[in-house]
């Protein structure tokens, strides 16, 4: 089973929040993940940025992955939410 150790994300843009400040704009292209045969890259897409995309990329620890889990239900539980 494979894990991710790592999250590559590039800045794509800039925008301002609702203080009027300017920030950065990221996306997650990719993952560095750990498999039994030691961290693989995973690019899942190539950046396309106005101006170009000067190659350069962060390495973030993976955000926790809440939501994705779905809830245990029991059969009849199930059973019992047909109407009919």
């Amino acid at each position: 089973m494979s894990k991710t150790i790592k999250e590559i994300m590039i800045i794509n843009g800039k925008y301002t929040d609702s203080q009027g400040q300017e920030k950065s704009r990221y996306q997650r292209i990719g993952s560095i993940i750990e498999t039994k045969n030691g961290p693989m890259v995973k690019i899942d897409s190539v950046p396309v940025v106005e101006g170009g995309w000067s190659g350069w990329a962060y390495l973030n620890d993976p955000k926790p992955q809440e939501g994705y889990a779905k809830p245990q239900r029991s059969r009849e539980s199930f059973d019992s939410d047909v109407p009919f």
